[in-house]
This record gives structure tokens, sequence and C-alpha cells, in this order.
């Protein structure tokens, strides 16, 4: 079994592979003062009585793979793969690490982890061209070429950002649940709302896809060429309205660890 673990801003997915086959997903949230061994306490309850798994926390786990945007988070997993996984090989996504996706930006080392691997699955699962929209704390938009090469993005406020912005800025306003309104004219301040968050973020989505589009097919190319991936826990806010959006693959970022993993296991 392969352990993958996606640390977020706000939330860490983890998901257990059987082969290519995911077979069990766990979302908790980010907690940078969280220590190495409180991490393996967590890990401990959640897998412990998972079926495929034994009673020690490393019983049935055959390899880790993982992508962390919180560095602090990153360096107690470190450690937790070298106290209480030991023998197991574990895969950490970084500079040095072989993903099979060349980036094309000024500085590939700035570029997250989490954005690389959302480009090798994409790359791997419906080919290029291809832009992947991730739904986290920040929206980010990853351009994969025709070629598999990760040529850059876009990075947004997240929705739930949005919401938290006008809560707190807004004299008259509150925090609401960010749910599709039954109109875009809204009918009291709450539906005005989520009327402006939701369909107002649709528009953005699609805005950037669109431009995005066009860059990478040129101005020779059919934009329609291009595959259009949506992925992150906020994604199902915005499919039933875009324009744009082709497929959703939730697990495409621990499709894209589950690679990684194994473009570099295999060399050892």
């Amino acid at each position: 079994m392969l352990l993958t673990i996606n640390v977020g801003n706000t939330h860490t997915v983890l998901g257990l592979f059987d082969g290519e086959e995911i077979v069990e997903h766990w979302r908790i949230s980010t907690d940078p003062s969280r220590t190495a061994d409180e991490m393996a306490v967590l890990l401990q309850g959640l897998m412990g009585m998972h079926p495929l798994l034994g009673a020690e926390l490393s019983d049935g786990i055959e390899g880790i793979a993982i992508a962390a945007t919180v560095p602090s988070v990153l360096h107690e997993l470190r450690e937790v793969t070298r106290r209480y996984y030991g023998d197991v090989p574990a895969v950490l996504v970084g500079p040095g690490v072989k993903t099979g996706v060349p980036i094309l930006t000024d500085n590939p080392k700035e570029v997250g982890s989490d954005r690389v691997v959302n480009a090798v699955a994409a790359a791997e699962l419906y080919g290029g061209p291809a832009i992947v929209v991730d739904f986290g704390t920040a929206t980010t938009y990853e351009a994969v070429t025709a070629r598999g090469e990760y040529a850059g993005g876009a990075i947004a406020p997240g929705i739930e950002i949005s919401v938290e912005a006008l809560g707190v800025k807004g004299a008259m306003l509150r925090k609401v649940e960010l749910v599709r309104p039954r109109s875009v004219i809204g009918k009291n301040t709450v539906e005005a709302m989520q009327s402006g968050i939701v369909f107002g973020y649709v528009g953005q989505v699609d805005g950037v896809v669109a431009r995005m589009r066009r860059e990478l097919v040129g101005p020779d190319g059919d934009p329609s060429d291009v595959t259009v991936i949506a992925t992150g826990g906020l994604a199902p806010v915005v499919l039933p309205d875009s324009r744009e959006i082709d497929e959703h693959e939730p697990w495409l970022t621990l499709i894209g660890l589950r690679l990684v993993y194994e473009r570099n296991v295999s060399r050892r």
C-alpha cells in the first residue's frame, strides 16, 4: 500500500493506494504547530482500524509520497517518516526529485510541489495541452503544453478567502454559507453575497481558463484541444456553472504523488 500526503495551507489530504486504485482517503486540518509525534498519533488513529493495514503504524505501508506547501509541516513529516516508518521508502517532492515534467518557469525551484504534481497527473491522465484548476486556499491554474511540459500558471485568492474578506471588511456584511443561490439576482443580503461570490468566481475561472487556452495553442491552434481539469475541495462550488471545465478529478494531486513515487522508487 502506498500512503500519499498532500499538505495544503488549510487542509491536508491523505490517500491510500492499492496499486493504481485509491482505496481510502482522509481530510484533516493543517496545523503548523503539530509535532512529528502528534502527527504519528493522528495517522495511527486514521489508519489503525483499516482492514488492509495492520495494528502498527507502518504495517501494510510499502511506500510514502509527500507534497507540502507549509515548510514547518514538511519538516515534521520528514521526522515522522524517519522515526515511525524506518525502512519504508519515502519520496518528498521537491528540487532533485524526478517528476518527468520539465518546468519552463523563470525559477523552477519556487514552483509549489503540489502544482508540479498536478501537472504530472494531468499530463499522464489526459495528455497535453491541458490546464489544471485547483480549488483550495488559493485557486491555482497550471498550464501543461502539448509536450507535457509545465509552462507556468496563475494564482488567485481562493473562494473561502473571498467569503471571509467580505465578512471582515464589510461593515453591514457577515460570513455566509458557500452555496449556490437560487438566482443571480439576490432577494436578500445573504443571497446577494452568495451570488457575487459563486457566480463572480465562475466568471473569473472561465475568463482565466479561456485566456490560457488561447495562449497554449497559439494564434493558429484550436482552444478546444486543451483539456481543463478541476480538482480541490472547493471545485464542486464552481463545476455546475463553469463553461470551460471539461473534467473533474478530485484525487488528481494524490494520483500525481503516486506517479512521482513510482518514477523515483523504481530507480532504487
